[in-house]
């Protein structure tokens, strides 16, 4: 586990020293390296304006961001025991995204607290559906969530499109750029919203994993260990919400990250480690990083959307994850 852990900071050191350096303007990592510790001269001011003022706070939102997406998607592979469940799928993105649309559409609110609220008021509103519609867990437990979760995805969305219908429509254009996913708003503002909720919800999970580990082996054996299942379900779903909504007030839906990395992650390291938590988070911030950068050297002079990246290569994911089970299963 040292060596896994000193292999996976080395990787993220080099993620972030390749996001500060990769752009419109290439940077070398000696001038990255030189801005980050204070080293550049007068005639490299530029860099430093580069380095601080662009990358270093778009850099950092991405890597929060996919600490946050990994850990809400992680949560809910526990507390419902679904393999497939993800906040995209089940619907609690696009109830976030409802909340900061409908916000943005009838208000003049600039991207930040109040927006935060909004998204976490749809995402809490699509978690109570989907608990009012799938709430009860019989032997068809993962059908019936994921199904419910797909279609509450759908209606949330079909109501997102009609705020954009009757919004300004000088405003729309970038409405629908933000709802596909984009670090280009990142400042140093905003950024400790994100921070400061993911770090809260991961000290929060690391506190409760003996809880979430034994949840894995049904309600009833948890319940004889003298959890309270029901309480904790909830805690942790609002949990989810509430990262996933700190998470796309800024950054718009970003899906099927929250799908891939705990089934990347668990090749590593086992659900009950008490550390799959903090690995899980930094893989997540690591692959987020790649695909932040992925966005801007894909098109030449142009910015690619962050959602349609990992909506590309999640739903490869997803597809090959669906196979693998119906294989596992004839075997």
């Amino acid at each position: 586990m040292v060596y896994f852990s000193v292999i996976l900071l080395l990787i993220l050191i080099f993620s972030f020293a390749s996001a500060l350096s990769i752009g419109a303007a290439q940077l070398s990592f000696s001038q990255v390296f030189d801005s980050v510790f204070g080293l550049s001269n007068d005639q490299s001011s530029y860099i430093s304006s580069i380095v601080w003022d662009l990358r270093m706070p778009r850099s950092l939102l991405a890597f929060v961001a996919g600490c946050g997406l990994a850990l809400a998607g992680l949560i809910l592979q526990k507390v419902t025991r679904n393999p497939l469940a993800d906040p995209y799928l089940f619907g609690i993105s696009s109830g976030a995204s409802l909340g900061v649309v409908t916000l943005m559409s009838v208000t003049s609110l600039g991207f930040g607290f109040y927006l935060s609220i909004g998204a976490f008021v749809g995402s809490l509103l699509a978690v109570v559906m989907l608990l009012v519609i799938a709430g009860h867990y019989g032997p068809r437990q993962v059908e019936n969530m994921l199904l419910a979760g797909v279609a509450l995805s759908f209606l949330f969305s079909a109501f997102t499109s009609l705020m954009l219908y009757w919004s300004d429509p000088q405003a729309v254009t970038s409405i629908m750029f933000w709802t596909l996913g984009s670090f280009a708003r990142a400042d140093w503002q905003t950024l400790w919203i994100p921070t400061t909720v993911v770090s809260i919800c991961l000290v929060f999970m690391f506190l409760h994993q003996r809880q979430l580990t034994a949840l894995l082996l049904g309600d009833e054996s948890a319940t004889t260990l003298g959890i309270n299942v029901s309480r904790l379900r909830i805690n942790m779903l609002l949990l989810s919400s509430l990262l996933t909504a700190s998470i796309v007030a800024l950054c718009g839906g970003i899906g099927f990250v929250g799908l891939m990395i705990p089934h990347i992650v668990r090749y590593f390291v086992t659900n009950g480690s008490r550390f799959s938590f903090f690995v899980t988070a930094f893989v997540g911030g690591i692959f987020m990083l790649w695909v932040d950068i992925g966005s801007r050297i894909i098109l030449t002079n142009q910015e690619l959307p962050i959602g349609i990246i990992t909506s590309a290569i999640g739903s490869v994911f997803f597809l090959s994850l669906l196979y693998l089970r119906k294989r596992k299963a004839l075997d």
